[in-house]
């Protein structure tokens, strides 16, 4: 086979920069996903107002019925055990809330979701719930794709190439990413689907390290030198994420000693060393360095509980909901042009098994999280805990569809986001 210079040059901008058949090998900092295809999308246009969306996804399909539940309800006492399910009474009882999803029931919180009780009375988060796909997959990679992508049949992933972040804002007037901007980032070393064929998206996994390029300033001269080589995707791309690269090590305050200084969180906030803190602090550090931060795509883990759910999944709520209100706290002055939602691929089934855990389900929640939100409700359409109203008689059936939550968040784009899809808005944003 020949190869020719521009092969060669291919080859080593990926070797540099860590990615290599389109995706990101494990490098932190570099997050080029337009190496992909000449089909990547230039970034940023679309609306959310000028403001920022964060996508916290809770991986491994977290149990909704146990953050979010109908503690009175007969059939979810009787589906569960008390070590399963939100209680309405008793030490550990839940938080209640006000709501009008389903009046006569009594909603709690999970007793350890404290942080997100106070941002729900003071009407700054939302709950959806009995939402998600309506594709009926139990498989986290395909509910995680589908979510990711932004679309709702499995037959349609082979076909649909980029993230629905990524065409939010990627599609729309073409034109050159401006120079030290950064459109997106996503906080785990792996690549976020919904960011795929985004240019100048980068892995942003932590930043108390800095983020410049592998290999110091002389390795960065000879990546910009072969970046300059030509004007294919490969060639841009590399460009976009060492600019990106340099944008945001350039903004990071350093010592004497050059080490990059300790963030200094605003409101009184404290961010935790958890996934969800260390991830949600790199978020609001990125916003704070005015480098046009649209979207920002957060992992958090652990939450595919089928065996001893009881402790471990209290133990989540309790991080997680200390890094969102940490998040903001630290993030108050731009509440308003700031929105944080969080997912996940589904939920879990209504009856515990036999190891003191729960298996795959359908039907979950959404959280919204923000100064444009309307919060201090609860939203959608509650379908039911009983036989019949169950998905397959087992698991909580979805009646809002999850691209209906997040089309009304980003707004006039969302034929971009998710083509093909028209949902009535449910009023998550205050008008």
């Amino acid at each position: 086979m020949a190869i020719s210079r521009r092969t060669v040059m291919q080859g080593g901008l990926m070797a540099g920069l860590g990615l290599a058949g389109g995706s990101l090998t494990g490098l932190p900092g570099v997050r080029s996903l337009a190496f992909a295809a000449d089909k990547s999308v230039e970034a940023p246009v679309g609306t959310l107002g000028a403001g920022t969306l964060v996508v916290v996804f809770l991986r491994g399909g977290a149990d909704m019925l146990a953050l979010v539940a109908p503690a009175d309800d007969p059939d979810y006492r009787a589906a569960r055990t008390p070590e399963l399910r939100v209680m309405a009474e008793g030490p550990k009882a839940g938080i209640r809330l006000e709501q009008t999803l389903a009046p006569s029931l009594d909603f709690r919180l999970h007793p350890d979701a404290a942080p997100l009780a106070e941002l729900y009375a003071a009407r700054r988060l939302a709950i959806v719930h009995a939402v998600g796909l309506t594709d009926g997959t139990r498989s986290h990679f395909v509910a995680q794709d589908l979510m990711e992508r932004g679309i709702a049949r499995e037959e349609d992933l082979a076909r649909t190439g980029n993230g629905w972040v990524a065409r939010w804002l990627g599609e729309g007037e073409p034109g050159q990413r401006e120079q030290g901007r950064v459109p997106a980032i996503g906080t785990a070393a792996a690549p976020a689907a919904a960011l795929a064929g985004l240019g100048g998206a980068l892995a942003v996994p932590d930043l108390r390290g800095g983020l410049a390029p592998p290999g110091g300033p002389q390795a960065a001269a000879v990546l910009a030198a072969l970046s300059r080589q030509g004007d294919g995707a490969y060639e841009r791309a590399a460009r976009a994420a060492l600019d990106g690269l340099s944008a945001v090590d350039g903004r990071l305050p350093r010592g004497a000693d050059g080490k990059v200084a300790a963030y200094d969180a605003e409101g009184g906030a404290v961010y935790e060393e958890t996934e969800a803190g260390r991830a949600l602090q790199t978020v609001a550090r990125m916003l704070k360095m005015d480098i046009g931060l649209r979207a920002a795509c957060v992992d958090v883990g652990g939450w595919d509980t089928h065996e001893n759910q009881q402790g471990r999944f209290a133990t989540a709520v309790g991080q997680l909901s200390r890094a969102l209100a940490a998040f903001h706290a630290d993030t108050l002055r731009d509440e308003r042009d700031l929105t944080v939602v969080v997912l996940s691929e589904f939920g879990r089934r209504l009856r515990g098994n036999r190891s003191q855990g729960t298996d795959h389900g359908h039907g979950g929640a959404m959280l919204v999280l923000g100064g444009r939100v309307a919060g201090g409700r609860m939203l959608g359409r509650w379908p039911g805990l009983a036989s019949h109203q169950l998905d397959r008689g087992v698991d909580l059936a979805v009646t809002t569809d999850y691209r209906t939550v997040l089309s009304e968040l980003i707004g006039a784009p969302a034929a971009r986001g998710f083509p093909g899809f028209q949902g009535a808005p449910l009023g998550v944003l205050r008008g």
